[in-house]
């Protein structure tokens, strides 16, 4: 039977500000350097790459705990030690979920528009958030961002065109014609089966 959980959950709720992130003592792979999806969902995109990479580490972080749950006991029951889920707050955690460990990638797949004006702060996307990730990143790495929403993706966009030690791996300004790694999220199937446009963006740490 499928796992049945709220698909938006607000971010900035007061039980939800008072998580203690859990702790990654080691990374969970061979590859030290951490392959990250924020907000992972079912992880169906981690889960795709983790089965191709046995060596990689993969790490899904996520706000609603019983995900996070059933990513584990999946991975457990799969036989896939290298990849682990995390009960955490990306807009408050990141920078302690991540001490001392090397990321070589985030990936942001499809996360909740917010369309309301008043709830567009509860948006992973933003200044703060990009400026994290690039403290977090090793030279040469990535951050990954796809979105079939426009008013999603061109607000993001523009935070990464902005953060000092990004490039835009496809020119200022320009978006991926194609999902660049070999792993889909259930909800680009979604997409993809209707036959919608997806916006991708690809940016890369430099000096």
């Amino acid at each position: 039977m499928p796992l049945r959980v709220r698909h938006h959950v607000n971010p900035f709720h007061l039980r939800l500000l008072d998580i203690a992130p859990e702790r990654l003592a080691a990374p969970v792979g061979r590859d030290a350097e951490l392959q990250v999806e924020l907000g992972c969902a079912d992880a169906q995109f981690l889960f795709q790459l983790a089965r191709r990479d046995p060596l990689g580490s993969y790490v899904g972080v996520e706000i609603r705990k019983a995900l996070v749950e059933d990513v584990n006991h999946r991975a457990n029951v799969e036989g896939l030690p290298h990849l682990r889920a995390l009960f955490a707050h990306i807009n408050v955690d990141l920078p302690r979920l991540f001490a001392g460990h090397r990321i070589r990638r985030f990936f942001i797949n499809f996360p909740d528009p917010w369309f309301k004006r008043a709830h567009q702060n509860r948006r992973i996307v933003n200044p703060e958030l990009a400026a994290q990730l690039v403290s977090l990143l090793v030279p040469g790495g990535e951050v990954f961002f796809q979105s079939d929403v426009w008013e999603l993706a061109l607000p993001a966009m523009e935070v990464f065109e902005n953060t000092r030690g990004l490039a835009n791996t496809a020119g200022e300004w320009s978006f991926l014609k194609y999902n660049p790694y070999p792993a889909v999220s259930l909800r680009e199937e979604r997409v993809t089966e209707r036959q919608l446009p997806v916006w991708r963006i690809l940016y890369r740490r430099v000096a």
